[in-house]
C-alpha cells in the first residue's frame, strides 16, 4: 500500500516527465535553435546572381558545411539539430521587383551529415581536422535521443512497478530521469560550443546577427522538469521504503 504522500509524488513526477519529454521532442523536430538576420541585398543583378547559386547550392545533398553555413549568414537562416532553412524570394529575378515575396526553403541534414567529419577551415577538407568540433556536432544530435530513450524506458520500467504493486523500481527510474535531465542539458550545451566554434571559425563572424531560438528555449525547459521528475521518483522510492522498514521493525517488536 503505497501513502497518499508518495501517490502524489509520483503522479507529480510522471506530469512532468511527460511535459519533458513533449518539450524535448517538440524542439527535437523543429529548426529554430539558432536564427540569423542578414543585411537587406542590394538590388542589383550580380548580388541576385550570386544569391541565387548560394540558394541552389544549399539545396544539394551532399553541400559543404561552409556553402550551406554562408547560405544561413546571408539569407535569414534557421537551424536546428536535424533541419537548416534559409529566407528566399520565390521569383528567380527577385532583383527586378522592390518587394519580392519571401519563402522558406528547409533541407533536412542527412545521416552522414550528422557525423561528418569538421575541420579547422570548414569545408575545407585539406585543412586540419577540428575533433572539438566534429564531437560536439555528434553528441548534439545523439543526447536528445538518448535523453527520449531514457525516459522510455523509464516509463516501462514504471508501468511494470504499477503491474506488479511496488515501488521499489521507482528509484531506477528517478536514476534514469536524471540521466536524461543531463543529457538533454548536454544537448544545448554541445550545440552552443558547436556554433560558436563555428563562428569563430567563419570568416563572415564580424557582421552577422544572430540570435536563440525557442526551440532551443524548449530543449533548455525540458532538462529542469526531468530533473524535478527525478528527485520527485528518488525521494518517494527511498521514503516509502524507510517507512515501510520502520513498520516492519515496530510489527516484529
Amino acid at each position: 500500500m503505497v501513502d497518499n504522500r508518495y501517490a502524489t509524488a509520483l503522479v507529480i513526477g510522471s506530469v512532468l516527465s511527460l511535459l519533458a519529454s513533449v518539450y524535448l521532442s517538440v524542439a527535437v523536430g523543429t529548426r529554430h535553435w539558432y536564427q540569423y538576420r542578414s543585411m537587406p541585398a542590394s538590388n542589383d543583378v550580380k548580388n541576385g546572381s550570386d544569391l541565387h547559386a548560394l540558394k541552389g547550392a544549399f539545396i544539394e545533398e551532399d553541400v559543404s558545411e561552409k556553402t550551406y553555413s554562408e547560405a544561413l549568414f546571408r539569407l535569414n537562416g534557421t537551424i536546428g539539430l536535424w533541419w537548416r532553412c534559409i529566407l528566399v524570394p520565390e521569383e528567380t529575378q527577385w532583383y527586378r521587383h522592390p518587394e519580392p515575396k519571401m519563402v522558406t526553403d528547409c533541407q533536412a541534414f542527412t545521416l552522414p551529415q550528422q557525423f561528418e567529419t569538421k575541420y579547422k577551415l570548414p569545408g575545407n577538407s585539406s585543412s586540419e581536422e577540428d575533433l572539438l568540433r566534429t564531437y560536439l556536432w555528434r553528441c548534439r544530435f545523439l543526447f536528445p535521443l538518448v535523453s527520449l530513450g531514457l525516459v522510455f524506458l523509464g516509463a516501462l520500467i514504471g508501468v511494470c512497478a504499477c503491474l506488479c504493486r511496488s515501488i521499489t523500481p521507482t528509484l531506477f527510474v528517478g536514476f534514469l530521469h536524471l540521466l536524461a535531465g543531463i543529457c538533454s542539458l548536454a544537448t544545448v550545451c554541445c550545440f552552443l560550443a558547436g556554433i560558436d566554434l563555428l563562428h569563430r571559425a567563419s570568416e563572415s563572424a564580424d557582421w552577422m546577427n544572430y540570435s536563440l531560438g525557442w526551440s532551443l528555449y524548449l530543449a533548455l525547459v525540458s532538462s529542469p522538469l526531468q530533473m524535478m521528475a527525478a528527485a520527485l521518483f528518488i525521494w518517494a522510492a527511498r521514503s516509502h521504503r524507510k517507512n515501510y522498514t520502520r513498520m516492519t521493525a515496530y510489527r516484529v517488536a
